[in-house]
């Protein structure tokens, strides 16, 4: 009998934590707790590996470090492990609450960049609270940070590296092999440099789409989704013309541009996914995820 096809689901930060929502723990519960509602019952017909985002509580780590003046603030490679632990415990204890047939795993995961990688000199990556542009540039000016545009606010960025290796890949496969649903990758996993001595963290937070297609290749996943609070892919987005995109191939969807920090790497993610395995990959509210992996909903990439 062969195994049920394995599903890879991206959950985007924003799909754990609405865009303006207070990063509490309790707002923190709710949302993995309906995630789980969602993932439950799809975990039924397919093997899951669940990954997330960690854009809002990562910053809010960071902005914590303020709180103790005159020490050296934890770099961003340890705030990721924190995040990715906090993150991965809740989805976890809320997965294993609905779910009676599996048990849930997380695994923190350090995942391999180039020390030379560009993006270092380009922050792009948003992270922490929202603000108005003058609180933005405030903060900027204080802080030594780098600030952008995220839609109608200003959040801080920070540098994000090309993912190149999954480490823990080979114990990532045995525990879907064993029969666990496997949350890892949470926030595009741990940034890590190889040294002659091994590997080191370094100050980054990576995409976690671009992590978790690179995971799903390695995994020989049948499908990747990329689960985040918009329905679809849009064209011309936040226009009297924006429309979505129900099914595309990758050649198609490259033929776009979409807005670097938000949509831009979760298509450059599903395009991969399918450019390098022939199978198929999907963009779409968490909500919706049952039609999503059904096919039905969403915007579906194929190779067609």
């Amino acid at each position: 009998m062969s195994p049920r096809p394995l599903t890879i689901v991206a959950l985007g930060g924003n799909a754990l934590l609405r865009r303006g929502e207070e990063a509490s723990a309790a707002n923190q519960h709710a949302a993995a707790r309906a995630a789980a509602r969602v993932l439950g019952p799809v975990s039924e017909r397919t093997r899951l590996v669940v990954t997330h985002g960690n854009g809002p509580q990562v910053g809010l780590l960071a902005l914590k470090e303020d709180a103790y003046p005159g020490g050296v603030p934890y770099p961003l490679d340890v705030l990721d492990a924190e995040s990715g632990g906090q993150i991965g415990y809740v989805i976890e204890l809320e997965l294993d609450n609905v779910i009676d047939h599996q048990d849930t795993v997380t695994v923190i995961t350090r995942v391999l960049v180039d020390r030379d990688d560009p993006a270092f000199g380009e922050p792009t990556k948003f992270i922490g609270p929202v603000y108005d542009e003058a609180q933005a540039q405030a903060l900027a000016a204080e802080r030594g940070w780098a600030v952008k545009p995220d839609g109608e606010s200003w959040r801080r960025v920070v540098p994000s590296p090309e993912p190149r290796e999954i480490v823990q890949l080979g114990a990532i496969a045995d525990l879907v092999e064993a029969g666990f649903l496997v949350v890892c990758a949470g926030g595009g996993g741990v940034p890590v440099v190889a040294t002659p001595q091994g590997h080191e963290g370094v100050e980054a937070v990576i995409d976690k789409d671009l992590a978790s297609s690179l995971l799903a290749v390695g995994l020989n996943a049948d499908l990747l989704v990329l689960a985040t609070d918009v329905d679809a892919v849009y064209l011309d987005w936040g226009t009297d013309r924006q429309r979505a995109v129900g099914a595309a191939s990758p050649a198609e969807l490259r033929g776009h541009e979409f807005p670097g920090g938000s949509m831009g790497p979760k298509v450059d993610a599903v395009c991969r996914f399918v450019e390098a395995t022939g199978k198929r990959a999907a963009i779409g509210s968490l909500d919706d995820l049952g039609a999503i992996v059904a096919g039905e909903v969403g915007t579906q990439v194929t190779p067609r």
